[in-house]
């Protein structure tokens, strides 16, 4: 088939899959275009084959997989272009447009366990203590300065999401039980439990600091910039980077999510509890943190027992 005409097969179908991406399963644009890209790749590796999507057999998927990772491609990105395509070969075997799943008995690309980095309860405190010092010349600088705290302390109590903090709304919010209605991946609701510390830096922000921010406009929006503009992911990273260089460390907003599961697995949480809080679909992807905390044990048992070392003490 003549390349113009496979690309033009394959559009219909890629429009559809990205609707119903979008639609049915309420996946954020950010994951929609994940998928664009790596299903573009896909198409444009088919068409020197001579193939559609539909028509994509196993042995196109694996050529398609091994070409990415000789040309560099780590095994991590490997994978998730795998999930990718199962996840679009699934959709057309639902809506009957194929027969037949390439992705089938394909093994995902080995991957390193990647342990996510994480702060010391030392240097969240310090982050959190920069934060809520410093000099206001203004109603605004003071309202900037409560907002922010309020932020920082919600990402580490709750370990939300940029995207889950960014759209929480006022009405998610219930200080009095000290929960908040968090939306996750795929629209999922889930209930978040906040902290005495991050119930008082909210309930200071709503005392002055967000009404000051709104300047008379309406927003059904929790955290909100001047004029009642809604916060951007950039500035959210801005924002705690900011705060964490004051601090003395360089972190990010997903930093403090891990932390927050970090600490809680440490202090002895049972994961499914942590599941809970994080919203993850999959119990496997909270387990990582067993393995940071052993190995926060291990550094710990390293440092600290005479016989431990390479070298011993003599007792």
């Amino acid at each position: 088939m003549p390349a113009a005409r496979t690309a033009a097969a394959d559009e219909g179908l890629l429009l559809s899959f990205f609707d119903y991406l979008k639609v049915e399963k309420g996946l954020r644009p950010l994951t929609v275009e994940a998928y664009r890209r790596d299903l573009a790749q896909f198409g444009e590796c088919l068409r020197k084959r001579r193939r559609t999507l539909a028509q994509a057999r196993r042995e196109d998927v694996r050529a398609f997989l091994s070409r990415g990772l000789a040309d560099g491609l780590d095994s991590r990105s490997a994978a998730r272009k795998l999930a990718a395509l199962r996840h679009f070969y699934k959709y057309l075997l639902l809506d009957r447009v194929t027969e037949c799943d390439p992705t089938l008995d394909i093994e995902t690309p080995k991957q390193w366990k990647v342990l996510p980095k994480s702060l010391a309860p030392s240097e969240v405190a310090a982050m959190l203590s920069a934060a809520a010092e410093g000099k206001n010349d203004s109603k605004v600088a003071a309202a900037l300065q409560e907002r922010n705290l309020a932020i920082l302390e919600v990402l580490y109590a709750g370990a939300l999401r940029v995207s889950e903090l960014t759209t929480a709304r006022t009405e998610d919010l219930k200080l009095d039980l000290g929960i908040i209605l968090v939306r996750g991946k795929g629209d999922k609701e889930r209930i978040v439990p906040l902290g005495a510390a991050a119930q008082r830096a909210i309930s200071n922000y709503l005392r002055s600091g967000r009404r000051t921010l709104l300047g008379g406009k309406i927003s059904p929006l929790l955290f909100v910039g001047r004029g009642a503009k809604r916060l951007s992911r950039q500035r959210i990273w801005q924002m705690v980077k900011r705060a964490s260089e004051a601090a003395g460390r360089h972190a990010s907003p997903h930093m403090l999510r891990h932390s927050c599961a970090t600490h809680m697995v440490e202090r002895g949480a049972d994961l499914r509890t942590v599941q809970t809080i994080l919203g993850h679909a999959d119990i496997a992807t909270t387990q990582v943190y067993t393995h940071v905390a052993t190995d926060r044990l291990s550094s710990v048992y390293r440092a600290h027992h005479p016989r431990a070392r390479a070298k011993q003490e003599q007792p």
